[in-house]
């Protein structure tokens, strides 16, 4: 119901863009060193456990650089960025949306004839739409080179093998399910901590629990879809 208020046509075309500019901004921008950081560990991390599993093992070394690869476009990238951004960008939609209600910025702008549900939401579903699997594309590559620097430099693979193990068996297929993820959990992530938001009654401590509603359910959510992606893309 909530969202088929968020998706009534703008009353303000350049008032929405211009929001929407602006959210694009704060979740890309300001998510951007966190989803480094997490994408340099997240590759590092893979490669070395890969790099221990594999050794003297009969498969070749240069599958570190391929599963490394796929395992930062399918799952990690998408995934794992997403599900840290449903704690930084869901918490504070959530807690902004109900500041706004409690101190009642939303009815003073309702009394005034604003679809509060459009304007307050659709701009950040949109940007979140748009921004964040651009996000996800940044992680995928940071983890693939996180993983470079893991192995390389230390010894466990050379710089040929696992360059080739990047290039080999590679699926056009497994972005498109990246991208797909993507947009998915972008989607989840805003809208489930704008309704907690939007809708919360009481106090300061109502709206601590619906900051906390809104990251637990986006996770519980972005993790089942995650799975429903992948049952419905790989069959």
């Amino acid at each position: 119901m909530m969202m088929k208020q968020g998706i009534a046509r703008p009353e303000n075309a350049r008032m929405y863009i211009k929001e929407t500019v602006r959210q694009m901004y704060d979740i890309g921008v300001g998510s951007l060193t966190i989803v480094v950081l997490i994408a340099v560990f997240m590759g590092a991390v893979a490669a070395l456990q890969f790099a221990y599993q594999l050794g003297g093992q009969t498969i070749p070394m240069y599958y570190i650089g391929y599963i490394v690869r796929d395992f930062a476009i399918i799952e990690a990238a998408p995934t794992i960025t997403c599900l840290v951004l449903a704690g930084k960008v869901g918490s504070n939609i959530a807690a902004e949306l109900g500041g706004m209600r409690q101190k009642e910025h939303l009815d003073a702008m309702e009394i005034m004839g604003v679809n509060t549900a459009s304007y307050m939401i659709m701009p950040r579903v949109v940007a979140a739409i748009l921004v964040i699997p651009a996000l996800v594309v940044v992680a995928a590559a940071i983890a693939i080179v996180g993983g470079y620097v893991a192995v390389v430099p230390t010894g466990y693979l050379m710089h040929e093998e696992y360059i080739r193990g990047i290039r080999v068996f590679f699926e056009q297929y497994n972005v498109f399910i990246m991208f797909v993820k993507a947009v998915v959990f972008a989607f989840i992530l805003t809208t489930i901590p704008a309704y907690q938001g939007y809708y919360v009654k009481g106090g300061s401590i109502e709206l601590g629990k619906a900051s906390t509603n809104a990251v637990v359910l986006s996770d519980i959510l972005i993790l089942l879809a995650d799975y429903l992606v992948a049952v419905l893309l790989t069959n």
